[in-house]
């Protein structure tokens, strides 16, 4: 990287001419054109062969067939003593898709608890354990970023690149800064602290992106554009993402060694937990989280899922078959596609590319949001990109396990109306039965009357039956984690292993009838038009105001108190049956303020590995991140004025902006220059323009030089 030279007179006197690393490489480009959902494309590659077997699949569906054929089976005996009337129809079918949903799950954990427990082996033979291979390819590590903390977020991504570094093959990866932060002071505080990382010889860039279209998918389209052509592969990682050397380097010595695979997935491991609700998640994730993925990876096989981030992708692969179009209609529907990741890793194993996950792989981490609500907000943006899928369902070429990707997400969301629609329906017959008079000698001629009645031995056995899909997987998790020693010593020991299990499932009981209620307001809002737009994940302490948790909270608890009136007018047996759905509404708000309560760093109850024995690149994160620029109060103007390194890179970096197409008049843009123009000072220029104002001069050079050229104040 050469240095950049000054492109002007520089605003503070005396100023020297400053050497910099170039912020941007050479650009390479990479043409990415957009696919069609209407026809399918001509293969890139031969179709790998089943590599896996389509018996496992066959096994699991057929599996998933007989306990839903029996689940189902059993409720119509529950419900058909005295003839199955509407409601009883409804819940019939709403519990025979709920129970489908919950014993395909309960199959894949068993798939994945008899992988894990034989010893996994996969079809990318990724050695875990072996001395490091040697890396000849090139890597491009990106870090998409909106309007997060430069300074922990930078912290993540300087640890990992250290720990690259130390396997021998760091010269292989370059690391890119993908900026669509909107908020001026952020964008400032990310340049400031890539100055601090950033050295000749480093390898370390930093773009930001002037018009943020299409979201994360447009901000990696447009890199890949400009430079995907100089690179074998790309690492994506989110703001929150850590990933070791060692990971990295397993990962692309396997991309290099089966040139057929397009991308492989990793199990991120959730660390850094600081509230009890991201404590719960943590937990789980680290208990059920590789025997769920080692089951779902074991049928998948090549036609495996992306996430979205802490995954290799062969970039030629991604060029070629991912871009993605415009949906036609308006949002929340139609527009940029959202949920991106399961759309492109379909697009790519549509073209004949392996799509592949590597559960057992260690070093990939990531965090949660600290509460429920921050939990839900995110919820909400993954819910929209769900159930927009089911526009691409019908795409032409599709695998059908890419179909099952996209049922299952949309399916993850509409399980909770369902759910809630099913528990209805459920108050709505015993109220019926209670109170509405029945008909017992129809209009038709009956020798025998109707009586309206349930079978609640069955009932019982339903119960007990669905309970059981859902609890069994966890204690198997539990027992592969209790007979390998270094697993239960990670989690203190079985005991406290085990007595962790039961807080969480405990936890989890109360606060998912809550989630229901969030994801089922989240898909109506979503089917009658409202979009979710594009908001800053909160990931700090989990600090919410008592009131705003009232606020927030209120819906549940009001239906769970109308819950619990209903079955206590009907009978007691009733209101005992629900319980579990009433106390987790009506006790939403204490439930909240417990779990928004900050934990500590190394906890009695709810420990992982990560926890006990903390892996020396999280520790080297929270050492580098003091080291770094902290966010401070000036305003950004400000900064650059009187920062001379600051604005140089910052002057750098516009002038590798695009240039903005002829015609096109940005509204702030405009109203920044006006202010400008009728400013005599820099102090009124600050005091003027509003932040989306602020943000368009600090994109435009020729503005922003002439702004910081002018006097402080008005006289001077």
């Amino acid at each position: 990287m050469g240095p950049v030279t000054q492109p002007m007179e520089a605003p503070v006197e005396a100023r020297a001419l400053l050497s910099l690393p170039d912020p941007l490489p050479a650009e390479s480009p990479l043409a990415m054109p957009e696919q069609s959902f209407a026809e399918a494309p001509t293969q890139a590659i031969d179709p790998p062969a089943a590599r896996t077997g389509s018996w496992r699949r066959a096994l699991i569906m057929l599996a998933t067939a007989i306990l839903t054929f029996a689940g189902v089976d059993e409720m119509y005996e529950v419900l058909k003593v005295g003839g199955v009337t509407i409601l009883e129809g409804i819940v019939l079918v709403l519990f025979a898709a709920l129970f489908a949903w919950v014993a395909l799950s309960f199959v894949s954990g068993l798939a994945g608890f008899a992988a894990l427990l034989r010893g996994w082996r996969d079809e990318l033979a990724i050695d875990t354990e072996g001395p490091l291979p040697a890396v000849h390819a090139r890597v491009a590590m990106l870090l998409p970023t909106y309007n997060e903390d430069p300074q922990t977020v930078l912290a993540r991504l300087q640890a990992t690149r250290e720990s690259t570094e130390a396997t021998g093959s760091g010269a292989q990866f370059d690391w890119y800064i993908l900026s669509d932060t909107t908020d001026p002071a952020v964008w400032a505080h990310e340049e400031k602290c890539f100055l601090a990382l950033a050295t000749d010889g480093a390898r370390l860039y930093y773009r930001h992106r002037a018009d943020n279209h299409a979201r994360k998918s447009g901000n990696i389209e447009d890199w890949v554009k400009r430079f995907g052509g100089a690179y074998d592969f790309m690492i994506i990682l989110d703001a929150d993402s850590v990933m070791t050397g060692d990971a990295l380097v397993r990962l692309a010595a396997a991309m290099e060694r089966h040139p057929d695979v397009a991308l492989i997935q990793t199990l991120p491991v959730v660390v850094h937990a600081r509230t009890l609700f991201a404590r719960l998640q943590q937990f789980a994730g680290r208990m059920y989280g590789p025997m769920i993925a080692a089951g779902v990876a074991w049928w998948h096989g090549s036609e495996s899922n992306y996430w979205g981030h802490n995954a290799i992708i062969r970039v030629a692969a991604f060029a070629a078959c991912t871009g993605l179009p415009i949906l036609p209609g308006r949002k929340p529907f139609g527009g940029s596609i959202l949920s991106h990741d399961f759309v492109e890793a379909a697009l790519m194993r549509r073209a004949g590319w392996r799509i592949h996950m590597a559960p057992t792989l260690r070093g990939s981490y990531e965090e949660v949001p600290p509460t429920l609500l921050d939990f839900a907000a995110r919820d909400r943006r993954w819910c929209q990109g769900n159930l927009q899928h089911a526009k691409i369902l019908p795409a032409r070429g599709l695998h059908w396990v890419s179909r099952l990707h996209f049922l299952t997400g949309i399916g993850a969301y509409i399980t909770a109306p369902m759910w809630l629609s099913f528990l209805v329906a459920g108050i709505l017959i015993s109220l019926q039965a209670q109170y509405v008079r029945p008909e017992y000698f129809p209009k038709d001629f009956s020798l025998f009357p109707i009586w309206p009645a349930q079978d609640p031995v069955r009932a019982a056995w339903v119960f007990a039956a669905t309970m059981g899909l859902l609890i069994l997987p966890k204690l198997l998790a539990l027992f592969l984690a209790v007979i390998r020693r270094d697993t239960r010593r990670g989690f203190g020991g079985g005991f406290r292993a085990t007595i962790g299990l039961l807080s969480e499932t405990l936890m989890s009981g109360l606060t998912a009838p809550v989630m229901m209620i969030f994801q089922s307001t989240a898909v109506v809002q979503i089917l009658m038009g409202q979009d979710s737009g594009w908001q800053l994940q909160h990931r700090g302490d989990g600090s919410i105001p008592f009131r705003d948790v009232v606020r927030r909270y209120a819906l549940p608890t009001v239906i769970g108190a109308a819950m619990a009136i209903s079955a206590l007018l009907v009978s007691w047996p009733l209101f005992w049956w629900m319980t579990p759905v009433i106390l987790g509404l009506v006790l939403a708000i204490p439930v909240a303020m417990i779990t928004n309560s900050a934990t500590s760093a190394r906890p009695a109850l709810l420990a992982t590995p990560e926890d006990l024995a903390p892996p020396p690149i999280l520790a080297r994160v929270q050492e580098i991140a003091p080291t770094l620029p902290a966010a401070g109060d000036q305003d950004a103007l400000i900064q650059l004025r009187d920062d001379p390194r600051l604005l140089e890179l910052h002057l750098a970096g516009l002038s590798r902006h695009p240039a903005r197409a002829r015609g096109r008049v940005d509204a702030n843009f405009a109203l920044a220059r006006a202010k400008v123009d009728d400013a005599e000072a820099f102090d009124e220029v600050v005091a003027w323009l509003s932040k989306p104002e602020k943000r368009a001069l600090m994109g435009d050079r020729d503005l922003l030089t002439r702004v910081v050229a002018m006097p402080a104040a008005a006289g001077k």
